[in-house]
This record gives structure tokens, C-alpha cells and sequence, in this order.
């Protein structure tokens, strides 16, 4: 290059500096924006609410006889059952020589510095409940649940208190044959505070380290991975600020696993736009020597996939306002959120960083400008090749790959989803789930999830007899004034403005299906006698949910599909290709419960799924997986003005094959990170988002989507009327 002519060179593919001082003070407004919203993610743990009755909407039946029920109790409970097991009989002498000094010495059990159990109880343990067997006896403590939540140094008051009493317990009873075990609602609480107790950490770093190993293997560079990944962390840091204000003000609530969703997304999200930026500026910076022009054209060709990919989900996301649980309702604007924030760390500042690091960015593999970019059919590559075989035999390959989806989808009926038991819900064994196990083989199996019903005092004996004729009932009995004590002991009705507390025991575990089948025939029985009665208790609640998520399935899920084909419709100008993405994803959708319902029922064993998980999985693949449809069909219809319809579709699918392909291998990755939470609810959203995104990636996108838009041709984007293809780069065959 002659002397002469550099300086103008170099002036033509400098970036403006009004341009690069932007990108630096973008940068450092994003580094600020992290350093406050990091530690915001952390503090999320401490706003949970894992409590499944905060999710109910307060006009369920069991809603309102929880209400009722707080009225025979000083403060609201959350009940801890302590069993004292034998191997052999419990002589009845002992009820006065071990274990009655034993129980009135709990209360003064220390758990730190100044706090007692005393401390943290709604009335002090005095009740001694012998099993029918007498190998066995039941000391409830009623903790108060607002004490218990709090936190005293790096542990919360709940785990103390279970530390201590069974502590307490061998120390005390050890010598005299006693074995110890735990268990309860609060037992529950606690273990599934622990099983969260990493969402902030472990689940964030597996997944980081996760989509990092990825994208070193698809970029083979070192630097570009830690930008991608940068944009991913500053967006959950942004997501974490305004997630921390709205759930500190009591806005919205936050459980464990809309925390780990939240994480999971954004990190997902952030880094498939992120992708898809970074693709296309590669692109250009093969076409110009100008980085500054090389992000003007990247901006401006990913800016409507992108933020239409952004839109579609959050519409989605919206749908589930409509939900009557809490949880699921909460998990709408809190994921919102999330894909905002994810959204504008993509589109400013991994923009400002590639901007600002230019084509040394991709070292080694450093983009050089090269000549004109080659057609559909005459580029290298796998998904060249892939859009060579649509072209040729594009109706046989969607109908082929519609046969499948139908052969996956014909498993879906198998899928259950009627509630997991409380010795269900866990991957690993607990303290909780055993201590259940224990209590179960020495009184009813429901004897640590009551059924509750709040009566006139005079109809307290029409109900009881009513009770005793459902044969899913073990025992029914009106709630005493004093703890029961030793056999014989009695003590009078609990009397609270004329009405009273009847506790009804199954014969079924906890929340399982065969709990609430009991609940519903409860529930006949007690309105039979009076129908303005409500029967409450946790397997009532979980009967309830079961309930509410059959009006999300009803409701929310019409919804999202609804409003995401509305989306498709205005982004794409078109009816026909929308009805075919829509119809597409929702095979792929059914395909995934299919194959989920044989791998949960024979793979891994799960015995159920919590009701919310089709709800769930329907959310995030149908949102998400039109992601990847937009990123192919928003450009398709960019080239079908200049190619022709049917040309275009295998342009697009050549040149965005790559990566889309990379971003859906990120984004089940990233969700599958959801394993190392040892919950079944957990592993499988994890299963069947991961599986559904690869489904959607490599077949539904590839091989069903494009062999369709390329059999319709320009039908597929009717009724806009796109003009012929112009001769600057016309390709025949439309």
C-alpha cells in the first residue's frame, strides 16, 4: 500500500472517538451496575418463600380453612415432630420417669447465644403421643413460623432447631434404647431451604462453566467466551437489582425455584443473543475492513430477531398472570425481568466490547475481509449441506420429521402430573423423608399431614360420624385443651367462639395422589353434614393446587399460544408461516412430554410430577423454542425481496445454521445445570427443557420448518407480496 493513501485508510475504518468514548462509558456504567447487583443475587436467598400455602389463591377451599384454623393457635405454626422409636415396648412408667422430665426440658434447649427453643415456640412441647404398638412415641413442637426463617450467623433458625433437639434427644434418651428421628412440615422447610442454599452459587457456577467450556469449543478463542459470558452475568446482576426492590417490597414473591429459573434464564437467554450478535458481526467483518461499519450493519440486522426473540418471550411470560397459584403467577414478571435484562446486556454491552476490541476479539481464528459471500448452495459446512438435502427433497423431510414428533407425542399420555409425596419430592436421601418413614411404620401414614375442619361445637358429633364412614380415614378426633399424655389421659375441647378444631388423620401419605383422592371424599362427607365447611390441611393444599393447575392448563396455556402467534403475525408479516411455526412447536412440544413421560416413568424412576411441570416446560419451549424459528425466519424473509421465497429459505438456513445450533446446545446445557438441585421438580424442568431445545434445534428448525417454508414457497408468506428477486443477487428456482 503506498504511503500516500494509509492515513486515508485508516481514517475510512477507525471508529469514530465520539463512538468509542459511548462504548467506555457503557462499559462502566454495566461494571457498576454488576458490583450493586451482585450481592442482590445472593440476598434473594433470604426473601424466599417456599411455603406452598402462600401460593394458593386465598378463595380456595383450603385457604380459607387454614384461616379458620389459625384461631385455635397463638401465632401461626409450623409444626416439627420429634419420634422417639424402641425396639421393644415402651413400659408405661417410663412416661413419667424419662420421658415427661425429657419433654419438659426441651424448652430450654440452647440453639445460640442467648436463644432457647422457648425462644422460637408458638407453646412450649408437652404433648407425648404413644403408637398404638408402643414402640414408638410423637412429641410435637409448634415453632413459630416467622421465627424460625430468620438467620443466625450462617444458619437459619430451623436448622438449629433440628440440630439441637435431635442433639438433645440422643444425649438425653441414647442410654436409655431411644432411637431419634425428625420430621414434619418444618423438618420439610428445612430441608428444602438446604437443597436452595446453592441456587446463588453451585447452580450459577455449574452453568457458567458449562456455556463456557462450550463456547471456547465453538470459538476456539479465549477472550470471546469471557465477553459472551460477561454480558450474561451483568444482566442477571441487573435482573437481580430490580428482582431484590420488587420482592423486598412485598411486590411479588420470589420461591427457590423461581430463583434458579431466573438464574438459569437469563444466563441462557443473555448468551443465545449473544451468539447471534457475535455471528453476524463475524459476518461483516468479512465484508469490511471497518469494525465501526462492521457493528453498525451486526446492529442493525440483529436488532429486530433479537429484540422480537425478546418480545415473544416475555409475552409468554405475561400469560402467566392469568395463573391462580402464586408461585407460578410470581415467576411471570419475575422472569420478565430477567429476558429485559438479558436483552439490553446483549444489545449494549457486548456490542461496546467488540466494538471496542475489534477483530483481535476472535484471536487466533481472526476474521479476514474476503470477497463476496457465496450462495446458499455453494457455501461449506454441515448445514450447507443440510439445506442442499431440504432443497431436494423438502416434503418428504418434513413429513418424515412429522411422523416422528407423532410417534414421540403418542408416549404423552403417559405422563403423570398429580402431585409428588413429601418422601417423593427429594433426589437424595433427607432427614425429613426419613423421619417420615419412621413415623409411618408406627402411626397412620397421614399422621404428620392432618386434615383440618373448623365446626360449630354442636355439630362437631354429625361431622365425626360422617368422618368415621370414609373408609380412607384413620381417625378423627376434636382438638383438647391439654397435649394428650399417657394412655387414659384426658382433657376437654378446645373451644374458640363456639366452634371447634376436628383433626382428621389418613390413611394416605402426606400430598400424594392417594392423599388427595382422601381429602375429595372428606370433603363430601363434611359437606354433607354442612356445605359452608372447609377442609384444609397440606394434602388439602395439595389437592387445591392440583386443582388451579388444571385452570393454568386451561387457561395460560391457550394464552401463550395465542399471544405468541400474534407476535409472529405482526414480526414476520404473515399468516401462513406463523400457523406452521406455531403447529411445529407445539409437536415438538407434545413430542418432549412424550418422550420425557417414558424416560421420568422408566429411566429415572421419578414416580410422579408436580402438577406446575407440563405448565412449566410449556412456557419455555414454546417461548423459547420459537427463539430459534425467529432467528431463521426473520432472516429468510430479509432475503426472500432479493433471492426468491424458496432460495431464501435455504440461505437462511445455511448461514444461520451454525449458530443456531450453538446457542440451543447452550441453552439446554445451561438448563440442564438445574440437575445439581437435588429436587425432582428441578431435574425434571431440567429434562425436558433441555430435551426440548435440542428437539427443536436440530430437527423441528432444521429438517420440519424449512422443509415446509420451502415446500409453500411464497404461500408461506401470505399475504404479504414480496416483489421478484432483483438482479443483484437473484438466485433462480423461486
Amino acid at each position: 500500500m503506498p504511503a500516500s493513501t494509509a492515513p486515508q485508510d485508516r481514517a475510512a475504518t477507525a471508529t469514530p472517538r465520539l463512538i468509542r468514548l459511548a462504548a467506555v462509558v457503557l462499559l462502566v456504567l454495566w461494571l457498576g451496575l454488576g458490583g450493586l447487583g451482585g450481592p442482590r443475587i445472593g440476598q434473594l436467598a433470604g426473601l424466599q418463600e417456599n411455603d406452598s400455602t402462600a401460593f394458593l389463591p386465598p378463595e380456595a377451599e383450603s385457604s380459607l380453612a387454614r384461616a379458620e384454623a389459625a384461631a385455635f393457635s397463638d401465632a401461626d405454626t409450623l409444626p416439627l415432630f420429634l419420634v422417639l422409636t424402641r425396639d421393644d415396648a415402651i413400659e408405661p412408667a417410663a412416661f413419667g420417669t424419662v420421658l415427661a422430665p425429657f419433654v419438659a426440658d426441651l424448652g430450654s434447649v440452647p440453639l445460640a447465644e442467648g436463644l432457647t427453643l422457648s425462644d422460637v415456640v408458638t407453646s412450649e412441647p408437652e404433648a407425648l403421643v404413644p403408637s398404638e404398638d408402643l414402640d414408638a412415641v410423637l412429641v410435637p413442637i409448634a415453632l413459630a413460623s416467622d421465627r424460625v426463617r430468620d438467620r443466625v450467623g450462617e444458619d437459619t433458625v430451623i436448622r438449629l432447631v433440628l440440630d439441637a433437639v435431635r442433639t438433645h434427644a440422643t444425649d438425653e434418651l441414647g442410654g436409655e434404647g431411644f432411637e431419634v428421628a425428625l420430621t414434619g412440615p418444618a423438618a420439610y422447610v428445612a430441608d428444602f431451604s438446604s437443597a436452595f442454599a446453592g441456587i446463588d452459587g453451585v447452580l450459577l457456577l455449574v452453568a457458567l462453566v458449562v456455556v463456557f467450556v462450550i463456547l471456547v469449543l465453538v470459538y476456539r478463542s479465549p477472550f470471546l467466551p469471557l465477553a459472551v459470558l460477561l454480558s450474561s452475568v451483568f444482566g442477571l446482576a441487573a435482573a437481580g437489582v430490580v428482582v431484590y426492590e420488587l420482592a423486598s417490597r412485598g411486590w411479588l414473591s420470589i420461591s427457590g425455584q423461581s430463583q434458579g429459573i431466573l438464574s438459569i434464564l437469563v444466563v441462557g437467554a443473555a448468551t443465545d443473543y449473544a451468539l447471534l450478535i457475535v455471528a453476524r458481526f463475524r459476518e461483516e467483518l468479512t465484508r469490511t475492513a471497518s469494525t465501526w461499519q462492521a457493528m453498525r450493519r451486526t446492529w442493525r440486522g440483529t436488532v429486530e430477531p433479537v429484540s422480537a426473540s425478546a418480545a415473544t418471550v416475555i409475552a409468554g411470560l405475561l400469560c402467566l398472570l392469568l395463573s391462580d397459584l402464586g408461585s407460578t403467577r410470581s415467576l411471570g414478571p419475575i422472569s420478565v425481568v430477567g429476558i429485559v435484562a438479558a436483552l439490553l446486556a446483549a444489545l449494549t454491552f457486548l456490542p461496546a466490547v467488540l466494538l471496542l476490541a475489534g477483530r483481535r476479539i476472535f484471536w487466533p481464528r481472526i476474521p479476514a475481509v474476503a470477497g463476496p459471500e457465496p450462495d446458499a448452495d455453494a457455501r461449506p459446512g454441515l448445514w450447507a449441506r443440510v439445506a442442499a438435502v431440504v432443497g431436494r427433497r423438502a416434503r418428504p423431510v418434513w413429513i418424515l420429521t412429522t411422523l416422528a414428533l407423532v410417534a414421540m407425542a403418542a408416549f404423552a399420555p403417559q405422563f403423570r402430573a398429580d402431585g409428588l409425596g413429601n418422601n417423593e419430592v427429594f433426589r437424595v436421601e433427607v432427614d425429613s423423608v426419613a423421619g417420615e418413614r419412621v413415623l409411618t411404620e408406627h402411626f397412620p401414614a397421614g399422621a404428620s399431614t392432618p386434615v383440618t375442619v373448623v365446626v360449630d361445637e354442636a355439630d362437631a358429633e354429625d361431622v365425626l360420624a360422617a368422618l368415621a364412614d370414609v373408609p380412607s380415614v384413620a381417625e378423627a378426633a376434636v382438638a383438647t385443651e391439654a397435649p394428650a399424655g399417657p394412655p387414659g389421659a384426658e382433657a376437654p375441647p378446645q373451644v374458640v367462639d363456639g366452634r371447634v378444631l376436628v383433626n382428621v388423620t389418613l390413611d394416605a401419605e402426606g400430598q400424594t395422589l392417594a392423599a388427595q383422592e382422601a381429602v375429595a371424599e372428606v370433603r363430601d362427607a363434611v359437606h354433607g353434614v354442612d356445605a359452608a365447611l372447609h377442609v384444609g390441611g397440606l394434602p388439602a393444599q395439595a389437592l387445591d393446587t392440583r386443582l388451579a393447575n388444571a385452570h393454568d392448563v386451561r387457561v395460560v396455556l391457550p394464552a401463550i399460544v395465542l399471544v405468541v402467534f400474534v407476535v409472529l403475525v405482526v414480526l414476520l408479516r404473515a399468516l401462513v408461516a406463523p400457523l406452521v411455526l406455531m403447529a411445529a412447536n407445539i409437536a415438538s412440544f407434545l413430542a418432549t412430554i412424550g418422550v420425557s413421560a417414558l424416560v421420568f416413568n422408566h429411566g429415572f424412576a421419578f414416580p410422579n410430577s408436580d402438577p406446575s411441570t407440563p405448565i412449566y416446560a410449556f412456557v419455555f419451549l414454546i417461548a423459547l423454542g420459537v427463539d430459534y424459528t425467529i432467528f431463521l425466519m426473520t432472516r429468510v424473509r430479509e432475503e426472500v425481496p432479493l433471492r426468491g421465497a424458496r432460495p431464501a429459505v435455504l440461505h437462511g438456513l445455511s448461514v444461520t445454521g451454525g449458530v443456531i445450533t450453538s446457542a440451543g446446545i447452550v441453552l439446554a446445557a445451561t438448563f440442564a445445570a438445574l440437575f445439581v438441585i437435588p429436587l425432582v421438580f428441578m431435574a425434571q424442568i431440567a429434562f425436558m427443557v433441555a430435551f426440548g431445545v435440542l428437539l427443536d434445534t436440530f430437527l423441528v428448525r432444521a429438517l420440519l420448518v424449512s422443509g415446509a417454508a420451502y415446500d409453500l414457497g411464497r404461500f408461506a408468506w401470505w399475504p404479504s407480496r414480496y416483489a421478484k428477486p432483483g438482479p443483484r443477487r437473484a438466485v433462480p428456482g423461486s
